[in-house]
C-alpha cells in the first residue's frame, strides 16, 4: 500500500437550511471522519489506501462500508463491531461562511472500542506512508494505545509517518494531557500539520515560524503550518523557512473538512517526490476546493480535477 491511516468513520447529517440544529428539519447524508476524509482524497488521486476501523452494526457501519468500496479504499481492516453502533455527527448550514454548528454522538461507539489488539489485522502488510491524528488518540485509552502501536510500528517499518493534531479538546480528560499526548506524537513524525490557533495551544506560542521552530526542536522532519485564507508557513529540517499563499474563493460554503483536505494534498505531493513548498501549494489549493461544497469530502479533486 501507499498509504495506511486509522481512525473513526463517521455518519455526517449536514443541514440543508440555515437555523439552530434542534429546528433544522432537512438533512443531507455525507461519510465524514478526519481520517476516513483523508484516505477518500488520496485514493481519488490514485493512491492504494487502506484504513483501519471498527464499524458499527447498524444502518450507518452499512452505508460506511460501502463509502469505502465506492471509494476504492482497501477494506480489509475495516470490521464491523457486532452490538455497538456508529457516531455520526450533525453539522449546521451558515448562510455567510463561517464556521458551522457541530454536534458529535459517538460515545461508546464501534470505534471508540479499538485498541492495541486490531493490529493484528495489519499483520503481513506495509504501507510507504502512516497517516495520524489527534483524533484516534483521544476517543478511549485503548485507542491511545492503538495510535502509539501504529506509530510504533511505522517506524521500525521504515515507513514516513505525518501526524495533523486535529483537537477535540471534549474528547481529552484534560488540557494538559492532551497537549502532552499531541506533542508527543508531533516529536516521531516525519510531518506535523496543526492549525495555527491548534499551534499556538500546543505549544505556547503566537507566530507561525514560531510554532514551527518548536517542533523542529521536539524532533519533527518537517512542519506545515495551516494558515486558512492566508495560506501555510513551512519549515523542515533542511533549513526551508517559507510562506506559500492561500488560494481565494468566490464563496465558502462550508469550512468543516478544509484541513483534511489540505493533508491530502501535502501527503500526495510528498510522495510523490514534490518539495515541500510544492506541496504545500497543493494542500492550499485542495483545502480551497473542499470549502466550496457542503460535505466534508465531495470536494475533494480526484486526478483528473487537480490542479497543481
Amino acid at each position: 500500500m501507499d498509504v495506511l491511516t486509522a481512525g473513526e468513520a463517521l455518519v455526517l447529517l449536514a443541514a440543508e437550511e440555515t437555523g439552530s440544529l434542534h429546528a433544522v428539519e432537512r438533512f443531507r447524508r455525507f461519510s465524514a471522519g478526519a481520517e476516513l476524509n483523508v484516505a477518500i482524497g488520496l485514493a481519488r488521486l490514485g493512491l492504494r489506501v487502506g484504513y483501519l476501523t471498527r464499524l458499527g452494526d447498524d444502518a450507518f457501519g452499512r452505508f460506511l462500508a460501502e463509502v469505502l468500496q465506492r471509494e476504492g479504499i482497501v477494506a480489509d481492516f475495516a470490521s464491523v463491531d457486532q452490538g455497538s453502533s456508529n457516531g455520526f455527527m450533525l453539522k449546521s448550514l451558515e448562510a455567510d461562511g463561517t464556521d458551522p454548528q457541530i454536534e458529535y454522538f459517538r460515545r461508546g461507539s464501534a470505534a471508540s472500542r479499538m485498541h492495541a489488539g486490531d493490529l493484528a489485522r495489519l499483520d503481513g502488510t506495509r504501507a510507504r506512508h502512516l497517516h495520524l491524528t489527534g483524533i484516534l488518540p483521544a476517543l478511549s485509552p485503548g485507542c491511545g494505545e492503538l495510535t502509539q502501536r501504529l506509530a510504533e510500528r511505522a517506524r521500525k517499518q521504515g515507513s514516513s509517518l505525518s501526524f495533523d493534531p486535529n483537537l477535540r479538546p471534549r474528547l481529552w480528560p484534560d488540557r494538559e494531557q492532551m497537549i502532552r499526548s499531541i506533542n508527543g506524537f508531533a516529536a516521531i513524525s516525519d510531518l506535523v500539520l496543526p492549525g495555527l490557533a491548534e499551534g499556538q495551544l500546543l505549544t505556547g506560542r503566537t507566530q507561525p515560524d514560531d510554532i514551527a521552530a518548536f517542533y523542529l526542536a521536539l524532533g519533527a522532519g518537517a512542519v506545515v503550518v495551516k494558515l486558512g485564507p492566508d495560506g501555510a508557513y513551512c519549515a523542515n529540517q533542511q533549513g526551508l523557512r517559507a510562506h506559500v499563499p492561500g488560494v481565494r474563493v468566490q464563496r465558502v460554503v462550508d469550512t468543516v473538512g478544509a484541513g483534511d483536505g489540505f493533508a491530502v494534498g501535502v501527503v500526495s505531493a510528498l510522495l510523490e517526490g514534490l518539495t515541500l513548498e510544492a506541496a504545500a501549494q497543493r494542500g492550499c489549493a485542495i483545502g480551497a476546493r473542499v470549502v466550496q461544497f457542503p460535505g466534508d469530502c465531495d470536494g475533494l479533486p480526484t486526478r483528473a480535477e487537480l490542479q497543481v
